[in-house]
C-alpha cells in the first residue's frame, strides 16, 4: 500500500516540478513582456501559482520522507495497526462496520478506508479483538467493539 501512495506522490512531484521549472517561468516571462506589473493580472496569477506550487512541493516531499520511514516489520501482529482490516460493532448505530486502516492519501470513508490519523483510526490503533474503542465525534461518543481483526501481516499471508 505505501508503495502505491509513494508512486502517486512521486508522479505529482514530477508534474509540479515541471510546472515550476518550465511552464511558470514562461508564463511570468510572457506577462512581464506585457508591461506595467502593478496592474498585470497574468503576472500576479503566475506568481501566486508559483507560491502555491512551491508550498505543495514542500508538503509532498515531507510526506514522501514520512512514508519512507514506515517499517511494516514494526506493525504488531495481534493489534490494530496500519493496513489492518477491522470489523467493529457500533453500539450507537447497532450495526457491524468493516474498516481498513490506510494512509490519509488513500482514505475513502464510503469504501470503509479510514486514515490512521482520523478520529476512528486513532481510537482503534493498538486495540485487540474484544477491546472497545471510544471515539469522540461531533454527535457525541461512539463505542466500537472490535469483533474481528486481520492485520497487514495476515492479509499479506493470504488469510
Amino acid at each position: 500500500m505505501p508503495e502505491q501512495v509513494k508512486k502517486r506522490l512521486a508522479e505529482e512531484i514530477k508534474l509540479l516540478e515541471h510546472e515550476l521549472t518550465t511552464e511558470l517561468p514562461a508564463e511570468i516571462k510572457k506577462a512581464v513582456a506585457l508591461g506595467d506589473l502593478s496592474e498585470n493580472a497574468e503576472y500576479h496569477m503566475a506568481k501566486q501559482r508559483q507560491v502555491f506550487v512551491n508550498a505543495r512541493l514542500g508538503q509532498l516531499k515531507k510526506r514522501m520522507g514520512e512514508l519512507a520511514m514506515v517499517n511494516l516489520v514494526n506493525i504488531p501482529n495481534d493489534k490494530v495497526g496500519f493496513g489492518s482490516h477491522v470489523t467493529v460493532f457500533d453500539s450507537s448505530k447497532d450495526e457491524e462496520i468493516k474498516y481498513q486502516l490506510v494512509t490519509s492519501e488513500e482514505s475513502d470513508v464510503a469504501k470503509g478506508l479510514i486514515s490512521t490519523t482520523s478520529p476512528i483510526g486513532r481510537s482503534l490503533l493498538g486495540k485487540q479483538v474484544g477491546d472497545t474503542a471510544t471515539v469522540i465525534t461531533p454527535n457525541g461518543k461512539r463505542e466500537l467493539e472490535i469483533l474481528k481483526l486481520l492485520t497487514i501481516h495476515d492479509v499479506a499471508d493470504g488469510e
